[in-house]
């Protein structure tokens, strides 16, 4: 038996609108979006990628709310509108910290028997809007949740069940300190060190002489400064360990060639390479 479940989109950008466009190819939901820029929502409905507008005021016909903005206005959000969610119903959020969203908005709902799961979908790409959203953003991506330990497993389970029917290959369970301090490695440490590669002067003098390697490097340098500084400051402490390490790593390198210490340079560069062999082992990856 198939039940049909209002569900409510809060923020209709690349990931909401995204998660609506998912929802409505893959399920019989009743998708009810809301979003400031009336525009977005006047081409969501177009679309089919929602069924209907709503206001803050109908958020207790919602049997799940997903909040999908930047993580401090998704704690604005929640703090503001608290007493509007259903008891007994669940409130997501799907940003890319979780430590700080998850401390915030736990409690307050709580206390009012609504049930909060942080969520964050790992996929994306460096454009931004309703416009770039799509229904197979997500195929065959990962989709982490971080319970705490009073969650229902009722509602973990729910939770999983629409990720799966959203397209994500796999549901990872963590602690919000687990996602924030192993996102600020593979993902937010990346932005940074593309962002900080393009400020070279060399940069325009690049035509003719970049391959796949320059590609790589410099694609997520194209990012929402407006979001990523909101998800760095909000995850700062695990950041700045990575920052600080690759600046440590980078010195150790400059040190060799300025000594003009081949072997010292030869031997960093096998590590690194070593490293990176073990890396694919581990996560199943065939050379490249």
């Amino acid at each position: 038996m198939i039940t049909i479940m209002n569900i409510a989109v809060v923020g209709l950008g690349l990931i909401g609108g995204s998660i609506c466009k998912a929802l409505k190819a893959n399920t019989f939901h009743h998708i009810m979006g809301i979003d400031t820029d009336k525009e977005t929502v006047a081409k969501a409905l177009d679309m089919g990628a929602i069924d209907e507008e709503i206001t803050v005021d109908r958020l207790g016909e919602a049997g799940l709310t997903i909040v999908a903005l930047y993580p401090v206005a998704i704690v604005d959000f929640v703090k503001e509108h608290a007493d509007k969610f259903r008891k007994g119903s669940i409130v997501m959020d799907i940003c890319g910290v979780k430590g700080y969203v998850v401390r915030n908005c736990t409690p307050v709902l709580d206390e009012r028997g609504v049930i909060f799961i942080g969520t964050h979908p790992m996929a994306g790409t460096e454009h931004s809007g309703f416009d770039y959203a799509s229904a197979e953003l997500f195929r065959k991506a990962s989709f982490i949740i971080t319970p705490s330990e009073n969650t229902p497993q009722i509602a973990i389970d729910l939770v999983s069940t629409l990720a799966g029917s959203m397209g994500f290959g796999q549901v990872v369970m963590a602690t919000p300190e687990q996602h924030d301090s192993n996102i600020a490695y593979t993902s937010q440490l990346a932005h940074i060190v593309s962002n900080a590669y393009v400020k070279s002067p060399s940069l325009f003098r690049a035509d003719g002489f970049s391959a796949g390697s320059f590609l790589d490097l410099t694609r997520v340098a194209y990012l929402n400064e407006v979001m990523w500084s909101g998800l760095f400051m909000c995850n700062k402490e695990a950041l700045l360990l990575e920052i600080n390490t690759i600046i440590e790593k980078l010195t150790e390198y400059r040190d060799a060639m300025n000594s003009d210490d081949t072997d010292r340079l030869r031997e960093l560069l096998k590590v690194g390479r070593e490293r990176k062999e073990k890396s694919m082992e581990f996560y199943g990856q065939g050379k490249k």
